[in-house]
Formats: C-alpha cells, sequence, structure tokens
C-alpha cells in the first residue's frame, strides 16, 4: 500500500511540495486548504496528475478543504499562513499564524494522529512550538523545516563564492530560523578541506551574515511572498528520510529537552530522522565563542515563543 502525504497549504510551497513527493513516488498525495482556495488547489492536483505520463511517476493527487481527507496520513507537511512580505519580520507573522496553526494542529490531531509532522510556516520555531502545544504529540513525531534549509542556503552561499561543488560543501547550521542563527564555518569542509583553509577570514564573515539575512534577501527581491523552492525540497528531504528510514542526520527544529542545556523549546540542531520519527538529537561540543553566538539565538526564541502565551 502506497503512503499518504497530507500537504496542509496550497500555496507556493505546497504546489512544489506535491510535485516533488509526486516525482519522488513517496505516496500519495493530499492538498488541504481552507473552502475558498480549494478549488485552485484541485486545479493545481488535475494539472499533476496530467503530468504524470511525462513525469513518469504514479501517484494519486487530490485536493480538498475537509480534514477527513487526510485521515491515516503517514506525513503531514504543513505550510498553511501568511507569507512574509518585504519590511515584515517573522515575529510580524505571529498574531495572524498562531491562529492558523492552532485550527490546522486541531485538523492533524483528529484525523492523521500518528503522522510525522513537518512544520514550515513562519515564524517557524514559535509555530512549531504551538503545533506541538496543541496536538501533545510527542517530540519524535514533530520537528520544524528551518535547519535543514538554513544549512542549505549555507552550502550554496559557500559554493558560489568559492566557485566549487555545492555537493562537495559539507556543514550544518544551528539555533533559531531568523538573524540569530549559528552557521558552524569551523566544522564546514569542501571535499574534505577545511573552509578556514580555502575561504580568508572576511569570506567566512560575509557568508555568515548572507546565511543569516537568506530569506529577508529573497523577500526583497519578491517585494511580496519569501521563497519557495527551497523550502519545499528541505521539507521533502526530511519527509523521505522518515518514509524510506533513510536515517539521514538532518538540523532540524526539534523539541530539546535536556539537549545543548534547553528545556521545552525547537530548535535547530542535528537530528536522526528514521523511520521513528526524529530519532535523537546529538550534541555537539561547541567553542566559547560558538556557545556565546548559540546563547544569543536561545534568546530570540525564547521571546518569540513567550509572545505565543499559549
Amino acid at each position: 500500500m502506497r503512503k499518504k502525504i497530507a500537504l496542509i497549504g496550497g500555496g507556493q510551497i505546497g504546489q512544489i511540495l506535491a510535485m516533488l513527493a509526486a516525482q519522488k513516488e513517496l505516496g500519495d498525495i493530499v492538498i488541504l486548504d481552507v473552502p475558498d482556495y480549494a478549488k485552485v488547489c484541485q486545479g493545481k492536483a488535475l494539472d499533476l496528475m496530467e503530468m504524470a505520463p511525462h513525469g513518469n511517476y504514479d501517484a494519486n493527487i487530490t485536493a480538498t478543504s475537509d480534514y477527513q481527507d487526510i485521515a491515516g496520513a503517514d506525513v503531514v507537511i504543513v505550510t498553511a499562513g501568511k507569507p512574509r512580505e518585504a519590511g515584515m519580520t517573522r515575529e510580524d507573522l505571529l498574531n495572524v499564524n498562531i491562529k492558523i496553526i492552532s485550527e490546522v494542529a486541531k485538523g492533524v490531531k483528529q484525523y492523521a494522529p500518528n503522522a510525522f509532522c513537518i512544520i514550515v510556516t513562519n515564524p517557524l520555531d514559535a509555530m512549531v512550538y504551538v503545533f506541538h502545544k496543541v496536538t501533545g504529540f510527542p517530540k519524535h513525531q514533530v520537528v520544524g523545516m528551518a535547519g535543514t534549509l538554513d544549512t542549505a542556503r549555507w552550502r550554496a552561499f559557500i559554493a558560489m563564492e568559492l566557485g566549487v561543488s555545492v555537493a562537495d560543501v559539507a556543514g550544518t547550521v544551528l539555533g533559531g530560523h531568523g538573524p540569530d542563527m549559528v552557521p558552524l564555518p569551523r566544522l564546514t569542509t569542501i571535499g574534505g578541506v577545511p573552509l578556514s583553509e580555502i575561504a580568508t577570514p572576511e569570506q567566512i564573515e560575509k557568508l555568515i551574515a548572507r546565511t543569516r539575512e537568506a530569506g529577508t534577501e529573497i523577500v526583497k527581491l519578491f517585494g511580496k511572498g519569501s521563497a519557495f523552492f527551497s523550502p519545499a525540497w528541505s521539507a521533502i528531504v526530511i519527509a523521505e528520510s522518515y518514509l524510506k528510514d533513510k536515517r539521514r542526520v538532518l538540523p532540524c527544529a526539534a523539541l530539546c529537552e535536556g539537549e545543548y542545556g534547553i528545556n521545552g523549546l525547537f530548535i535547530g540542531v542535528p537530528c536522526l530522522i528514521s523511520g521513528k520519527g526524529m530519532e535523537k538529537i546529538f550534541e555537539i561540543k561547541l567553542t566559547d565563542e560558538e556557545k556565546a553566538q548559540f546563547e544569543k539565538t536561545i534568546s530570540s526564541v525564547t521571546k518569540t515563543v513567550s509572545e505565543c502565551q499559549i
């Protein structure tokens, strides 16, 4: 029997998620959105079905506004919410998106209580916290996508700056999904060669700054709306590792309960994503400078979460 993937939100990210999940044949796909937009999503689903003969994939793709249609989903990916616009911080999104995510969480809890849930909606660190609180799901069942995206951006910028293949760039980014995130140049390599032996200190600082502002850079270019290709692929990477039990180590916003000295917050940390969900958090021994940066990102996430009042 095919797996079932529920995509909550059929906008820019949602439609790309549907296409990627179909192309990878991860399972049958249900796109769920509000009644006023459900008809548009049905058109997107039909368009993707008509693409299947040339796309060489077998997947049943449907769209709905009824949560009953996500019943039994193996994976739920949540993108529902108001997108960020130019001049708007992630924190500006809090009030409207808390309400949306709370309603989504209630629907998922009722109809897909065993699904592995990946949250994409911004401000991500707060939204995954709200979703977790409303559903009451265990920590292995809920993650935020952001760390995977932040690390992809870090790797992409390094490859672009140094003129090397992105396939040979390895590294990770810790912390919240915002300007206080913590790229780790000390642990970044290009084909096994430490970043510090290829890039100048000035280049590294520029790369760190660009990674921290990557989302804002795209928002400014778009003028309205935010990134959609890279967040969609990042969420699919996590979903695929779960569905295929690939046991990949991916940076995700995971619920820390003592790890890194954090309790009760979702923070971007390296996670083992297996068929069990978020199976394990790996703790990296940080330098004093890295610890100071990490403390700063924890403070930022704590502040945002406290504003949720949930």
